[in-house]
């Protein structure tokens, strides 16, 4: 994938300039999604009729499908138009669906009449709703899919400056979806539960359309990336010739796989990724049979093609082990909600909707976000060295431990919930969520941020729209996992209960044992920490080409010159050199363009074709 960073035709682009167009459409565009889905889980009980479960796992299977359909938007991004244009084509398809929402929820002959079944949907009026549904999965996925990695792009991790403002980039990203968020739990809910639904869909469609203008507008200002060779087809290729291969001996010495020079070489050297010794059956990928054959795609593949796909098996394990999180969070979204419908909502002279009870932890991570950013982060930056102040997988288990307290938390509020209505025959006030969400709210500003980070540097330079879509992709399996525990354990429980009813298969919330859920999760979840302690020690860092610097020698993008490598869990950040001979050695093989500060020139050849195609 090539870009257009040439510092004589990129002057005063990319940067927090041009990011900050990202950031107005992330705030706006987040503002109506998040105040639907927390509304969505009410809007299908009072206005569609659904029964509570079948509710809460309508809202758990479309957030699942828009983050899984993410992956599609991250994959046209990579291979066939630049990230810019995927996110208008997919915003059109957003927008006609918040369209048609607001359609439907204005008029009462495009609504369904209360039949006491799990759903009243029939004709006309399940696929206008089904339809609206399917756009919103796909338009907001899509985005999704481009958008985070279209503002990152806007930072060049061969500079070191701007290597160590990405973090601080994707802080404030989280930081812009939390404040537009806070706004529509809040502003957009409101009016959506106590005026009518459709003036909310109203204002989340207007929103959002200012939200892609503000991004339009940004478009002299972005280094755009032009997109590249399919990202799934050289994965393919590595296993292809690698079976082809499979017969073949390893080379005595890495040195002999094969990997163009650099005038041979469709990639440049700063974009070269250094061998690895796991997966070692890919490295029969890059065995040339016949030193006399003319290498092609599918008889030889070269060793960073070979990597790339090292990478992406190396993330496998960590995606995995974030979805029980992500399952966690769908019950913030839809069974607290339901809580907070059926306590007690008044502060003062005013009654919160129950949907905006998620503004509680929106609210924790728009206060612990610059505190975080601007006092942890230097702090901790002097005692590890690395410019994000702790490692990506470090921030992820620090999420994790958090949304174990937090399910455990969510069960005993549960308790007190349901005692007190039946010791008082009064409602507990909505100020007890605010634990569960408060604790979960950190969870999240350490998760998500250290997932986006992690999965953009990791990936190989054409495939980070596609990587970045794996933050994404470990929600939609949250959520997904979530309907199917939902369906199981009611299964399980109507057949072993003595009331033979399931734990939460009853149409009112006094009638289900969400606590004993909530433990169930947790326990879930603690195992799953474990799990993630042994991949996180497993894992290994990409490594790429030799850097000079003034103080030595990095050979890691990922992290600043450091005297020692630091990770999750002991496991090297960045392999350094064993002595000073290896260093000697890297800087007669590898070639690497420094200016005279020793700072790396930019890692992609530019081009103006980049904004002049787009």
């Amino acid at each position: 994938m090539k870009s257009d960073q040439d510092s004589s035709n990129m002057k005063g682009k990319g940067g927090f300039r041009a990011a900050s167009f990202v950031y107005a459409l992330v705030s706006l565009e987040n503002m109506g999604f998040v105040a639907n889905m927390v509304s969505f889980v009410l809007y299908f009980q009072l206005q569609m009729y659904f029964k509570v479960s079948a509710a809460a796992n309508t809202v758990t299977n479309l957030m699942g499908s828009t983050y899984l359909l993410s992956i599609f938007g991250g994959f046209i991004s990579d291979t066939y138009i630049n990230r810019f244009k995927t996110c208008l084509i997919f915003g059109v398809f957003e927008l006609a669906a918040l369209l048609l929402m607001t359609v439907q929820a204005r008029y009462k002959d495009l609504q369904p009449s209360p039949c006491g079944k799990s759903s009243c949907l029939a004709g006309r009026v399940a696929v206008m709703f089904y339809a609206s549904l399917s756009l919103v999965a796909m338009g907001t996925g899509g985005v999704r899919g481009a958008l985070p990695a279209l503002g990152a792009d806007q930072f060049n991790q061969k500079d070191p400056k701007e290597s160590k403002a990405l973090a601080t980039y994707f802080n404030f990203l989280l930081l812009s979806s939390t404040l537009g968020a806070t706004i529509g739990v809040t502003i957009i809910v409101w009016v959506a539960t106590n005026r009518h639904w459709w003036p909310g869909f109203l204002i989340s469609l207007l929103a959002t359309l200012v939200g892609f203008i503000f991004l339009v507008l940004g478009k002299p200002f972005y280094r755009l990336q032009l997109p590249g060779d399919s990202p799934l087809l050289r994965v393919i290729q590595v296993i292809v010739v690698a079976i082809k291969n499979r017969s073949l001996q390893h080379p005595s010495s890495p040195e002999e796989l094969y990997e163009p020079e650099d005038k041979e070489s469709s990639i440049s050297t700063d974009q070269k990724i250094q061998h690895t010794e796991q997966f070692r059956w890919l490295d029969k990928a890059a065995i040339l049979r016949d030193s006399n054959t003319k290498p092609a795609p599918w008889t030889v593949c070269t060793v960073t093609q070979v990597e790339e796909v090292k990478v992406l098996t190396r993330m496998l394990p960590i995606i995995a082990s974030t979805i029980i999180l992500n399952t966690c969070m769908a019950q913030l979204q839809t069974f607290s909600v339901t809580q907070g419908y059926y306590m007690n909502r008044v502060l003062g002279s005013f009654e919160v909707p129950a949907p905006s009870v998620p503004v509680i932890p929106l609210v924790f991570i728009s206060i612990l976000i610059p505190i975080y950013e601007f006092f942890f982060v230097p702090f901790a930056r002097k005692i590890t060295n690395h410019p994000s102040g702790v490692t990506q997988l470090q921030r992820v288990g620090v999420g994790l431990v958090l949304s174990v307290v937090s399910m455990t938390v969510a069960g005993f509020v549960e308790v007190k919930r349901k005692n007190h209505d039946l010791t008082y025959g009064k409602p507990v006030h909505v100020v007890w969520l605010s634990f569960q969400y408060g604790i979960f709210g950190i969870a999240d500003m350490f998760t998500l941020v250290g997932l986006l980070e992690f999965f953009y540097k990791e990936a190989p330079v054409g495939m980070r729209s596609l990587s970045t879509s794996f933050t994404w992709l470990t929600q939609s399996f949250g959520y997904f996992l979530s309907s199917i525990f939902v369906d199981i354990i009611n299964s399980v429980t109507r057949r072993t209960t003595h009331s033979k009813r399931g734990w939460l298969d009853g149409k009112l919330l006094d009638e289900n044992h969400l606590d004993y859920f909530f433990w169930f999760l947790a326990i879930l979840s603690l195992l799953n920490f474990f799990n993630y302690l042994y991949w996180a020690s497993w894992y290994k860092y990409k490594q790429e080409n030799v850097s000079s610097s003034a103080d030595g020698i990095c050979w890691s993008t990922n992290a600043m010159c450091a005297p020692q490598s630091l990770s999750a869990s002991g496991v090297p950040l960045f392999k350094e050199p064993d002595d000073q001979a290896d260093q000697n050695e890297a800087r007669k093989t590898r070639t690497t363009a420094t200016n005279g500060n020793g700072i790396v020139g930019n890692d992609e050849k530019s081009t103006e074709e980049a904004n002049g195609k787009s």
